[in-house]
């Protein structure tokens, strides 16, 4: 005892155990960002193959992602319900099944479903296993840690995606792609049971079914919606699901309040330090989102590199990125998390008014500038999400890590869509008084309804390719200054909002002696 009260026992510092339990966590994280775009090279052999039309490429394509992003939120209340180990050994033993049945479909209504099915247990992977990374690691600066790991895994999995995805098309056919998962299942289904913890389970394991599917309809109509917009602009259908999408939500949230044992507790996200780190996760998403699609495009389409080349020297930023992330825990140990982030988030409004700068030619500028933009994304990027999941709680934290990875996932979709739908106005409006005269109506219209179009139409018409490299240049400048400005203001809400009057971070919602650990450093 002291004169202040008695003295907390401080968590035990994580061991051997406890990391090479992270490495089978790595695993699913790996593989869920794989499948996310593992199939972009392989939909064109599928759909000869299967006879699927464009219609159903779309959603051979869309509907894993979809599923993940609706149930992110409730399976990750799920496994604090019944468990988190549990959760995630139940979804690795139906990601293999579902991986099997979409490698060997026989149709493209079977690989539809089949993808769904898949998303449906790729949702249960991702909260579980964020959430026992926090049963793992009691100490706050071994869990930043681990969650660093956790996140360059995921970044790593998306960039090896579709060249992990040409690699086993030139050698075998397009179900190959799907096995990826069941080896990796095997091996935490072997491994699980052996070094990972039952976790922490609330009493009552009964799930609300009208919020799930309030939930899930709330969640798929607004990514729906933004996805939509990205790729046929504004249309009456998009105006209808973001309507579906506010109202569901809207009745979500009350009967969440109403329900003496809610799917998601709303109050877990209260503190004033929770707030601003998932308006940061949602705004970043957009920011980060938008602009990949048109530096990506830029490269493939203005400084006319093929697919793979654009994707290898795309590389360097990933890794940046990787490397920020895992950086990011050691400066927030020295600094604190919120001037970190902050500062982070300046060094990315950097690289996006450098990638502002370039102009037709500009292609090193641009790559420069991106890694530049990765650098600062990477340092808030898992610290966000630490902040997230440590501020609640640990029985509840597959449901905070639910709602991390829904924030970021609605933001990169949202960012596609507003960014993209930005970019497309300042490339009408743009290449419109800079195409040559005499070009017909419909022509015109092919030109300007994307670079796309405008490069077909420069195969027979000479005097467009020029005039729209040029537009779509100025667009993508257009949206590294709005980017700019937005991270900037990112940065001056996270300097303000994540500081205490000491100049230090407000600690998350941990045991007192953990708090007052991470205060010290």
């Amino acid at each position: 005892m002291t004169q202040n009260g008695p003295v907390l026992d401080a968590p035990a510092p994580a061991g051997r155990r406890e990391w090479l339990a992270l490495a089978v966590l790595a695993l699913p994280t790996l593989l869920v960002a794989v499948d996310l775009s593992v199939l972009f090279l392989a939909l064109p052999q599928l759909a000869v193959d299967l006879g699927a039309d464009a219609v159903t490429q779309l959603w051979i394509g869309d509907v894993y992602g979809f599923m993940v992003a609706g149930l992110l939120v409730t399976m990750g209340a799920l496994g604090d319900r019944i468990g988190r180990r549990r959760l995630l050994l139940v979804g690795a033993a139906a990601f293999a099944g579902f991986s099997l049945l979409a490698a060997f479909s026989t149709s493209s209504e079977m690989l539809v479903v089949s993808r769904a099915l898949l998303g449906v247990a790729g949702a249960t992977l991702m909260p579980s296993t964020l959430a026992l990374i926090s049963d793992l690691f009691r100490q706050p600066a071994q869990r930043s840690t681990a969650i660093a790991v956790w996140m360059s895994c995921f970044l790593a999995g998306n960039a090896a995606g579709p060249l992990v995805g040409g690699v086993l098309l030139e050698f075998f056919w397009w179900g190959s792609v799907f096995l990826l998962g069941v080896p990796v299942m095997v091996v935490l289904l072997v491994a699980g049971p052996v070094l990972l913890p039952k976790g922490q389970r609330r009493g009552s394991v009964r799930v609300d079914l009208s919020s799930v599917v309030l939930s899930l309809v709330a969640v798929l109509s607004l990514v729906y919606a933004v996805k939509h917009v990205a790729r046929y602009g504004f249309q009456p259908v998009v105006a209808v699901l973001l309507l579906v999408g506010a109202v569901t939500g809207a009745l979500f949230v009350r009967r969440q309040r109403a329900l003496p044992d809610p799917l998601l507790d709303l109050g877990l996200f209260a503190r004033r330090s929770v707030r601003p780190v998932l308006v940061v996760l949602v705004v970043g998403g957009m920011l980060l989102g938008g602009s990949t699609l048109l530096v990506t495009q830029y490269l493939q389409l203005v400084a006319e590199l093929s697919p793979l080349r654009a994707g290898l020297w795309l590389l360097p930023s990933t890794v940046a990125m990787i490397l920020a992330v895992m950086v990011a825990p050691m400066l927030a140990g020295r600094f604190g998390p919120g001037p970190v982030m902050a500062v982070g988030l300046v060094v990315a409004a950097a690289g996006f008014l450098l990638v502002a700068t370039a102009d037709v030619g500009g292609q090193t500028v641009v790559l420069v500038g991106w890694v530049v933009v990765a650098v600062g994304n990477g340092l808030p990027a898992g610290l966000g999400v630490d902040l997230v999941v440590g501020s609640v709680p640990p029985e509840r934290a597959g449901a905070a890590s639910g709602i991390s990875e829904t924030s970021s996932e609605l933001g990169f979709a949202a960012g596609i869509a507003v960014l993209g739908s930005l970019a497309a106005a300042v490339y009408r409006a743009r290449l419109d008084d800079a195409l040559p005269a005499g070009l017909g109506p419909d022509v015109a219209a092919q030109a300007l309804d994307g670079m796309t179009g405008a490069l077909e139409v420069a195969g027979r018409v000479p005097g467009v390719l020029g005039p729209a490299q040029e537009a779509y240049t100025g667009a993508l400048t257009t949206v590294g200054l709005v980017a700019a400005v937005a991270s900037v203001a990112l940065a001056v809400l996270v300097a303000v909002a994540l500081r205490r009057p000491n100049g230090r971070v407000e600690p998350a919602n941990s045991p007192p002696i953990a708090a007052s650990a991470h205060l010290e450093r």
